[in-house]
Parts: C-alpha cells; structure tokens; sequence
C-alpha cells in the first residue's frame, strides 16, 4: 500500500518485510466445506434424485405462465412492481452488501488530513507565549495477519449471497401464495355459477309441487320440502360471498393495492376460466431442489457461520498496528510550509492479549455452536424440501385418479336426480326422494370444482417446492388443458 509522499522513503522500506508477512500469513479457522447430505437415490413417488448442490436461485422464471391465464400474468407483474414485501427483502439486500463492502474495507489503511492553530503559554526554557500552526496527513493500518479481515469479507459476502437467495425467496412466495389465493377465488367463482345455477332449478322444482299441491296429487309437506331446499341452497350461495371477497382483499394486498382500489371481475362467456394445468414431468430433473431459494440461503448461511469461527480465533493472535504521519508545524503560518517546518513520523504497534477471563474462548465456542446449527438448519431444509415434493407428487397422483372417479358420481348423481324428478312427475316417487337426489348431485358437482382447485393448488405447490419451475434454461413444458367446464343445472320440468 503507497504510504503518503511527505514521509521518508526509509519508511517505504520498513515497511516491506511486514506486507511479505501478511501476503504468506494464513487465516485463522477451517476453510469451508459445504456440509454432507446422504440424500437418497430416488423419490419415493416417482423420478430420480441426487446430492444437492445449491445454486443461484432464479426467482424471476415466470413459471405460472404455464397456466395459460392472461389475468393471473397481470397480477404477478403488479405484484413484482409493487408488493411490499419484496421491496422489504430488496433492501435487506442491499444492507447485506453494504455490510460485505464494509468488511472488505478492513483489508485497507485509513488515511486522514489534519490542521490547527493554537495559542500556547510553555515554561520550556522560559515562560513564553505563542502561537503554533499544523497541516499534515496521517495513516494506520491494521494488516492481516491472521485472516480476522478474510474472514469476514466470507463472511460477509456469504450473507450477501444468503439475503439475494431471501430475495429470490420472497419473490416466489409471494407468486406462489398470489396464485394460490387467484385459483382459489376462481373456483369459488364457479361455486357461485353451480349455485346460482341450481337455486334456479330448485325454484322449478318448487313451482312444480305447487302446481302438484293444488292439483292435490301432492302434499303440503313436499312443498315444504322444496322451500327448505331452495332456502339452503340460497343461504349456502350467500356464504361464498364472504370467502371471495376475503380472497380478493389478499389479492390486492399481495399486489401493493389496498382493498378499496381492487375490484376482479368474475369470469364471463366472453372470458371464461379456463386454466390449463402444467402436466409433471415423468422424471423430475434432480437439479431443481438445488435450486430452491431457502436451500440456497441455509447452505450460504453455513459459509457465513464457518467464516465467523475464523474471526473469533484470530483474536487469539496479536495485532500489529502501522502508523505514519507526514508535515508542517511552526509558529508563524508564513513559514509553516518551509523545509525546516516539515515533520514526519513513523511507529509500530504490537499487542497481544493475555488474560480475558475465557472471553475469546466463549467467542469461540459459540461461533461453532452456530456453525453447528447452520448446518443442522441446511440439512432440516433440504428434508423438508424432499417432504414437500413428495408430498405435492403424490397428492397430484391421487387427486387425478380422484377426480375420474368423481367426474363418475356427478354423471351418476345427475342421472338419479333426472329420473327421481320424471318419477315424482308421474307419482311413483315421493318428493323426499327428489330431494335426495338433488341434494347428492349438488354434493357431487361441488366436489368435483373443489377437486379442481385442489389440484390447482398441488401444482402450484410443487412448482414452488421444486425452486420455481421445472427447467430455468427452457420454454414451459406442453400443457394438457383442464379447463373447467360449466356447471350443469339440476333437471326441472
């Protein structure tokens, strides 16, 4: 490192064998290595794995482009332009930079400027009274010997590669919880059209027994029968208001709005939800969980703790502080800058501490610990990733034979309720079993929208699970579509 030019170049000289010094010396601590993982071969419900190697988190795949929905495009780049959040995890990005750049600071002198004037009265060979007069620049420098400034320079640059994996991190969480809450508003959008639907039937089948109930062919408590049917079918429609407005206020809190300035309109004939669900791929690459922005944090989070062990045990070794200082001092400001004003100094500091009372072991022994539960927190993390996967795998595995069989019970429920209904028509059936089949078809149809969402929502949870999508470097993958289709009123006269 230049010293100042007003020093002497002795200083120049003295200081080379201490710089040869610090370029041999060796930092403090054990280097890292990332922690072992005894992951397993394969997954348990289907695919291929391998040890995961965490990389650079890629937030900003638009994966739920996939679902082909126009609307929910627009709600993910409102989200991404104005989500709290991810402003929050933005600026602890830029915190954790500042702190990185302030430890590699440490790696370089601090060199300041000086001057004064001051009025004096000395005894120093006489009383005599005067004035004294300094300019100069000064300089010190802590070198490393034993890696303390390494040390946290890893250190700091690994919690700023940690809080870039937070910031990918909040990103995909709060695309994912966006269009979980979208999903879920869309299918209760067609809870609504199924209810509204057959509360229109049911008000047929009420005008029916009327009819029926005048021409005494049926009883009063048929008619009754029907009234409470069309009355809890209304009640259980009035419901689903509640939970769409709920999901359309967290809509807009997810994309910067506040309630009051967000309005989604329900789907139209025009404009129908017809989401497409991106099918899984027969083998799921193993790179993907690597990809995973809280994997990504928790393994540069055990960097950062294995770094911290180095700065502690450097304190076990003596520091060496080099100062220099460099230029004028006279009593008059007219000579201040004369050759026989001109001062320089030179001087070296070493200091070692002897007893602490256990403090830098403590120091020590808590930066293992920490280290210690990094890695059991990197470890726990990619269990749960594997957890999650699995989980979502097998739950779309399911969920599609489900939906076969339940796409059986509402042809079958639709069936019962027409013949039920041609049957109390011709007074072979009494209207407690009209009111039975309609019952069960309604049950079965609202299972089946539910069943959609449900795989809605397994989909978008693995997509997540696996870091965002199922390649970063490729399209999105062909789509089947399973779009849903209109809900079918119950039959009437």
């Amino acid at each position: 490192m230049p010293l100042p030019l007003s020093l002497h170049p002795r200083a120049a000289r003295r200081l080379a064998p201490l710089a040869a010094l610090l370029v041999a010396a060796c930092a403090a601590g054990p280097d890292y290595v990332r922690p072992a993982f005894d992951a397993p071969d394969a997954y348990k419900e289907a695919g291929t794995w391998k040890t995961a190697e965490p990389q650079s988190a890629d937030s900003r795949q638009p994966w739920w482009e996939a679902y082909r929905d126009p609307v929910l495009n627009g709600l993910m780049q409102d989200a991404e332009a104005a989500n709290q959040n991810i402003r929050l995890a933005e600026a602890q990005y830029r915190q954790a930079q500042a702190l990185a750049d302030a430890a590699r600071a440490g790696l370089y002198p601090t060199v300041g400027v000086n001057a004064g004037a001051q009025r004096a009265l000395t005894n120093s060979n006489g009383i005599k009274e005067g004035d004294i007069y300094s300019a100069g620049v000064s300089a010190s420098w802590v070198p490393d010997l034993w890696g303390s400034v390494r040390r946290s320079i890893e250190s700091g640059d690994a919690g700023a590669q940690a809080s870039a994996d937070d910031l990918a991190g909040a990103r995909l969480s709060i695309q994912a919880a966006l269009a979980q809450d979208y999903f879920q508003l869309r299918i209760t959008d067609q809870q609504r059209d199924l209810y509204a639907a057959t509360t229109e039937a049911y008000a047929r089948a009420l005008k029916l027994t009327r009819a029926q109930r005048e021409a005494g062919v049926a009883l009063q408590s048929d008619v009754a029968l029907a009234e409470s049917q069309l009355a809890s079918a209304q009640a259980q429609a009035t419901d689903l208001d509640a939970s769409r407005a709920q999901l359309e206020h967290a809509i807009a809190i997810l994309t910067g709005r506040t309630p009051a300035q967000f309005k989604l309109a329900t789907a139209t004939a025009a404009q129908p939800f017809a989401v497409e669900l991106p099918p899984t791929p027969t083998g799921l690459p193993s790179e993907l969980l690597e990809r995973r922005p809280d994997i990504a944090a928790a393994e540069r989070r055990a960097a950062l703790a294995n770094a911290n062990i180095g700065v502690a045990r450097a304190a076990y070794f003596p520091s060496l502080v080099l100062s220099a200082g460099g230029g004028f001092s006279a009593a008059g400001l007219g000579s201040l800058f004369d050759t026989p004003s001109r001062v320089w100094s030179l001087g070296a500091a070493l200091a070692q501490t002897l007893f602490d009372g256990g403090l830098r072991r403590a120091h020590d022994a808590q930066a293992v610990a920490a280290y210690d539960a990094s890695v059991a927190q990197y470890k726990q993390t990619v269990l749960t990733g594997f957890q999650q996967v699995e989980d979502n795998l097998a739950t779309l595995r399911v969920l599609d034979r489900e939906a076969d069989y339940q796409a059986q019970a509402v042809t079958a429920g639709q069936t019962a309720e027409r013949l039920a209904l041609s049957q109390y028509r011709a007074g072979t059936a009494t209207y407690l079993a009209v009111v039975t089949a309609q019952t069960l078809s309604l049950a079965n149809q609202r299972s089946a929208v539910l069943l959609r969402g449900r795989q809605l929502a397994a989909s978008v949870s693995l997509i997540t699970a696996t870091g965002g999508g199922w390649r970063a470097d490729a399209p999105n993958p062909p789509v089947a579509s399973t779009a849903t289709p209109k809900p079918t009123p119950s039959p009437t006269t």
